[in-house]
């Protein structure tokens, strides 16, 4: 089932830090779901700093969806605080 999650980062003073300082461990978490992942991307504020996410996952449920983001690191170290999570489906055509 797809799911897209759009997950929005904290707006307090260190957030950007919290998220620089995870970043290399969400990206090998990210490698290791890798078979999971459709699609993803930071999105960006206005100074284009980055503020949140934007993921496309492909997971049997939504319980294998929560359980990945239960050991994700930008849940478990704080980046994310608000995350929107939708069933959705990706066009065929788009798919690789």
């Amino acid at each position: 089932m797809q799911f897209v999650i759009i997950a929005r980062d904290g707006t307090d003073d260190g957030a950007l830090e919290r998220r620089m300082a995870a970043r290399d461990t969400h990206l090998q978490n990210i490698e290791t779901y890798k078979e999971h992942m459709i699609t993803a991307a930071a999105t960006l504020n206005d100074a284009g700093e980055m503020n949140g996410s934007v993921v496309i996952v492909d997971f049997p449920s939504r319980v294998e969806l929560d359980a990945w983001l239960q050991d994700e690191p930008y849940v478990k170290q704080g980046v994310w605080v608000d995350i929107n999570v939708q069933p959705c489906k990706v066009a065929p055509s788009l798919m690789k």
